[in-house]
C-alpha cells in the first residue's frame, strides 16, 4: 500500500524503482535537460510576445476593441493553463505521462506558430488559449516526471532548478522575443516551432517511470476499512489554498516593478530592465539556496513567507530607485526558495498513482494565483491609493501567513514533543 513504508533516513535516498535507468551519465544529464526545456516552454508563451504587443496594437488598430483584445493574447494562455490544469493532471494518471508530454509538445508548436497563417486577431486569441492548453499538458506532465522519476533531495535538488530555469528563461525569452520583433511582430512566433525538436528527443531518451512499492506520501484516503482508495483532497487543499497567495507574492515584483519604477520618476527603459534582471537573478539565488539547505519544505515556509514580507516592506517605504531595487532582491530571494518549498510540499503529499492529478491541482493554483496578482493589485491600489501601499498590504498579509504557519508548526510540535513537562521534572 502506497505510504506503508517507513520513511528514509536521509534525504539522499534515492528509489531505485522511480526509474528504469541509471540516476547518473549522459543519459540522465540528457533527461534532466529536457525536462528543464519542456518546463521552460509555458514562459516562453508567457513572456516571448510581450515585446511585439505595440506593434500588434498598430497593425489592428482597426480591429474593434483591439485596445483591450491584444493584451489578452499573451495573457490568455495562463488563464487556460489555470484552468484546465486540474483536468491535465487526470489525464495523465490515466493516459501515462511520457505518450501525453510527446503529443503536446508536438501540438505546442502547431499551436504556437498558428498566428503565422492567421489574419483575424480572434482567431490568433483562440489560437493562443489552445497554445495555454498544450501548456497545461506539458508542464504538469514534466513535474509529474520529476516526482516519478527522483525522491529525497534529488527531488528537492531538481525542483528548485526548474524555479531557476523558469526565472532565468523568462529574462531570455523577453530580450529574443523583442530581438526577433524588431524584424516584424510576427516574427517571434516562428520560435515556437522549437518544441518540434523536443520531442523526438523526449519520445526517444524518457524512460516510462515503474510503478513504486513505497512512496514518500501518506497513505491515501479512504472512507473505511476495506473502502477503495480516494484522491487525498484534504492533505492537498491546504498547500494548494497557500500556493494560490503564493502565487500572488511570486509575481509582484515580475508584474509590477515597471510601474513602480515610474512611480519613482525612472522612465528609461534600460534602468528599468536592468533593475528586472538583477531581481531575477535574486530568485535564481533563491532557488539554489533552497536546493543546497537539504532541509523539508514545511518548516521553512514560515521563514520564506517572513522574507518575503520584508521585501515588500523595503518596496513600500522606497523613496528612490536603489532603494526599491533592494526590496525587490530582498524579495525575490525569498520567493525564489518560495516556489520550490511548496512544490515540494505538494509532491510530498501523493503517490504514484495521485501524482499526476495532484500537480495538476497545484498548477491550477499557481497559475491562477498568477492571473489574479494583477488584478488585486490593482484592487489594492484603489482602496489605499498608491501601487506602493498595495504591496506594503500584501506584505502585511504575507506576514500573517507567516505567523500563522509559525504558529501551526509550533503547535505540531508540541503535540509530538516526547520530553516531559516542566512539572514533571521538579
Amino acid at each position: 500500500m502506497p505510504g506503508s513504508a517507513p520513511p528514509p533516513t536521509t534525504a539522499d535516498v534515492e528509489d531505485a524503482a522511480a526509474s528504469p535507468v541509471s540516476v547518473s551519465g549522459p543519459a540522465h544529464l540528457l533527461r534532466v535537460t529536457l525536462l528543464m526545456a519542456g518546463s521552460c516552454l509555458p514562459i516562453l508563451g508567457a513572456v516571448l510576445i510581450a515585446p511585439v504587443l505595440p506593434k500588434m496594437q498598430d497593425h489592428f488598430a482597426s480591429t474593434p476593441g483591439a485596445k483591450a483584445l491584444v493584451p489578452l493574447a499573451l495573457t490568455v494562455p495562463a488563464l487556460s493553463l489555470a484552468l484546465l490544469a486540474p483536468f491535465a493532471g487526470v489525464i495523465v494518471d490515466r493516459l501515462g505521462r511520457k505518450r501525453l508530454l510527446i503529443v503536446t509538445t508536438v501540438l505546442y508548436a502547431v499551436f504556437g506558430t498558428a498566428p503565422l497563417w492567421l489574419d483575424s486577431l480572434g482567431a490568433i486569441i483562440a489560437s493562443r488559449a489552445l497554445v495555454g492548453v498544450a501548456e497545461a499538458a506539458i508542464m504538469t506532465c514534466c513535474t509529474t516526471l520529476i516526482g516519478d522519476y527522483y525522491s529525497g533531495h534529488r527531488r528537492v535538488k531538481y525542483l528548485a532548478l526548474q524555479t531557476m530555469c523558469a526565472s532565468a528563461s523568462a529574462t531570455v525569452f523577453f530580450v529574443l522575443g523583442g530581438a526577433v520583433g524588431a524584424a516584424g511582430w510576427k516574427v517571434p512566433f516562428w520560435i515556437y516551432a522549437v518544441s518540434l525538436l523536443l520531442a523526438p528527443l523526449m519520445a526517444s531518451a524518457l524512460p516510462s517511470p515503474a510503478v513504486r512499492t513505497t512512496t514518500d506520501a501518506a497513505p491515501a484516503e479512504a472512507s473505511g476499512p476495506g473502502a477503495h482508495r480516494s484522491f487525498p483532497w484534504r492533505r492537498l487543499a491546504g498547500i494548494c489554498a497557500l500556493t494560490f497567495f503564493g502565487a500572488m507574492v511570486f509575481y509582484t515584483v515580475p508584474v509590477e516593478m515597471a510601474y513602480l519604477l515610474d512611480d519613482l520618476g525612472v522612465e528609461s527603459s534600460g534602468v528599468i530592465g536592468l533593475a528586472t534582471a538583477i531581481a531575477s537573478a535574486a530568485t535564481v539565488g533563491g532557488a539554489i539556496a533552497f536546493a543546497r539547505l537539504k532541509r523539508a519544505p514545511d518548516p521553512m515556509l514560515p521563514a520564506v513567507f517572513a522574507v518575503c514580507a520584508a521585501g515588500f516592506g523595503v518596496m513600500f517605504l522606497a523613496d528612490d530607485a536603489p532603494l526599491l531595487v533592494v526590496g525587490a532582491v530582498i524579495n525575490c530571494l525569498g520567493t525564489g526558495m518560495l516556489l520550490p518549498a511548496l512544490l515540494t510540499s505538494a509532491m510530498s503529499r501523493l503517490s504514484f498513482e495521485d501524482r499526476g492529478r495532484g500537480t495538476g491541482l497545484w498548477m491550477a493554483a499557481f497559475f491562477g494565483g498568477e492571473f489574479v496578482c494583477p488584478l488585486v493589485l490593482l484592487a489594492g491600489e484603489s482602496a489605499v491609493g498608491s501601487l506602493a501601499g498595495a504591496v506594503g498590504v500584501l506584505g502585511v498579509a504575507a506576514a500573517l501567513v507567516a505567523v500563522v504557519l509559525w504558529a501551526a508548526a509550533r503547535r505540531r510540535a508540541g503535540a509530538v514533543d516526547p520530553r516531559p513537562l516542566p512539572e514533571q521534572l521538579v
